[in-house]
Order: structure tokens, then sequence, then C-alpha cells
């Protein structure tokens, strides 16, 4: 059993924070669950665009508005608590924040920890597995 304490951890290294943005690593892929689980706050005013272009990634609005746009299709969505969004197609995209977004995301394959967005808006591709791993 994995139990972590949102607080501690933004306390440690596993706060990962960039310009506009940033995210607590509560599950990595160490952890051996399959997926990363991470807490990610996208802060007031701020607009970021994004592609994973090697992750699937739900989330989850826990608090805050904004709005998501799927670059390929022009179509906006709102975002506010309750809303679930999942990039399932890899999808380019455009999150604005009104208000503090505090969303809770998903990663398949999951993070190892430290990654930031490249300049295409996406996260290297994950490490390969050995067979000795």
């Amino acid at each position: 059993m994995i139990v972590r304490d949102l607080n501690l951890l933004r306390q440690t290294d596993k706060l990962v924070s960039t310009k506009g943005w940033d995210s607590t690593r509560m599950l990595l892929a160490g952890d051996e669950m399959g997926f990363s689980f991470h807490i990610t706050r996208i802060f007031a005013g701020t607009e970021h665009q994004f592609h994973y272009k090697h992750h699937l990634e739900s989330v989850y609005c826990v608090d805050g508005t904004g709005e998501i746009e799927d670059l390929a299709t022009g179509e906006v969505h709102p975002i506010r608590p309750g809303v679930m969004y999942a990039l399932d197609k890899h999808d380019k995209h455009r999150l604005k924040a009104d208000t503090e977004l505090v969303m809770a995301c998903c990663f398949n394959p999951p993070v190892t920890g430290q990654e930031v967005h490249r300049e295409d808006g996406s996260y290297a591709p994950a490490p390969e597995k050995t067979a000795a791993e």
C-alpha cells in the first residue's frame, strides 16, 4: 500500500514548478502502478499549449474555472469542478485558467518525476524498460 500526503510532498522535489503552473507528482513510474498521478495547479490568468505526443492523460477539475480548446477542431469546453477530460488521441490543446485550476491528473505511460514540457508542449517519451527490469 502506498500512502502519501499532498501537503508534505509539496515540500519535496516531488513539486515541479514552472512558469504558470506547478505539479505535485504523487505516484511515479518507479511506484510500478502503470500510471502516474499528479495534482496540478494552473495559475489564474495563464494560458498554456500542451501536446502529449507520447502520453495519454486524463484530468479531473477539483477547483477553479477555465477552458480547454482542442487545437485540431477549435472546440472549446468550459472547465469547472466536476469536469473531466481525457486526451485519448494525444490531442494538441490550449488550457486557460480564469481562476486557479486545481486538477487531478493521470498519465500513461507514467512519468518519472522531473519532466517539464518541451518546446512543442510534450514530455519526452518514457524510457524503454530492459529485459532485466
